[in-house]
């Protein structure tokens, strides 16, 4: 085993809800241990600007461009994540200069593969100025120009956790805004790819028509019925016809034919149509999955999980932690990234060859 590092993962990525922030010791392979977390919200005030940013960034075609609210959301990400990292470092009782490599991912406002572009905001070189650490940002633009999706990244994070468990193969589900698999074989190939919507959907529904950031429970959802002609039209969409491995933007799906339905009818909807695209995404893979670890916050959704059925188990029934899990990935794929090691793979990304990726910023 080459020397072990101690890293620190920093994720906010499609989630307009905060950072989370995770430690773990890593050789960069496969032996790590994982260590303490938190997440840190966002105030209201600041999710309206990361929508506005969003916003702004929907026309971009060079990813240096900062129109609109893109520069002023850019300088507070960098700095509410050294904020975070400050704060973490406090209430945890660890020492900055414990510390010896920080991943961070910074907040996407836009990911465009199909036109080799993606903008993850955050100035990496800044946040390590400001924390005095070495920091690796920007961990998907070299794939993307590449000719690669860019995403996910974190498999080769989910093939290490994965090394403790007998079970073979095996998906890990992270359902975030977008929702994502890895698909882990016997001899530890990789498949992975965005399955289709997570979150994103359910809330931008729930905040449009109740004024509640998203739907506690999936309550709200289990009140209505989907409706099976506009599901039909969603699951119609021509991306998943696209073979993995493939990535969606979180506006992918905009435009939703749901305006005529009740809150309770249109939660239900697109609560279908996120159970039913994961688990058609199987239909993708080379060998059904003995076991479903699911990740991410929509593990929390009740009515999602039971839309799922029940071959479906938590993170933290498997004996993980669902919400670290993608910052812990950042942290692992820092100190890759800092070793030289690939990142991505043709099985994760579509990307010519295995590449390591990132920017290292010195502090």
């Amino acid at each position: 085993m080459s020397k072990p590092l101690t890293a620190l993962g920093l994720m906010s990525g499609t989630s307009l809800d905060g950072i989370d922030v995770a430690l773990i010791r890593t050789d960069g392979d496969a032996w790590v241990e994982r260590g303490l977390s938190h997440t840190y919200g966002y105030d209201a005030a600041f999710q309206l600007m990361l929508k506005r940013a969003i916003a702004d960034a929907a026309g971009m075609t060079e990813r240096t461009a900062r129109p609109g609210a893109l520069a002023e959301a850019e300088r507070q990400i960098t700095d509410r994540h050294a904020a975070a990292v400050r704060a973490f470092c406090r209430d945890k009782g660890i020492g900055l200069s414990d510390i010896d490599i920080i991943g961070f991912h910074g907040q996407t406002v836009i990911h465009r593969p199909e036109i080799r572009l993606t903008v993850q905001l955050g100035d990496g070189g800044e946040l390590a100025k400001a924390l005095g650490r070495p920091v690796v940002y920007d961990l998907r633009a070299g794939d993307v120009a590449a000719g690669g999706q860019g995403a996910p990244l974190v498999p080769v994070y989910h093939r290490a956790l994965a090394a403790g468990l007998s079970e073979r193969p095996i998906a890990f589900l992270n359902i975030g805004g977008v929702a994502n698999v890895t698909w882990i074989g016997r001899e530890g190939e990789l498949l992975a790819f965005d399955t289709g919507p997570g979150n994103a959907l359910i809330n931008d529904w729930c905040k449009a028509r109740t004024g509640v950031d998203f739907d506690e429970d999936g309550k709200l959802a289990s009140q209505g019925n989907a409706d099976h002609a506009a599901l039909a039209q969603l699951l119609g969409h021509p991306y998943f016809e696209e073979t993995p491995p493939k990535s969606l933007d979180r506006n992918s799906f905009a435009g939703l034919p749901l305006d005529h339905l009740s809150d309770a009818d249109g939660a239900a909807t697109l609560l279908r149509f996120t159970a039913e695209s994961i688990r058609q995404s199987a239909d993708w893979f080379p060998e059904s999955p003995r076991r479903w670890i699911v990740c991410g916050g929509g593990r929390k959704n009740a009515a999602l999980m039971a839309a799922l059925g029940r071959d479906f188990e938590t993170a933290e029934q498997a004996g993980f932690d669902g919400d670290s899990m993608e910052a812990e990935a950042w942290a692992y794929l820092a100190v890759r990234s800092l070793k030289g090691l690939p990142v991505t793979f043709p099985g994760t990304t579509r990307a010519p060859q295995p590449m390591s990726g990132g920017v290292l910023a010195g502090p």
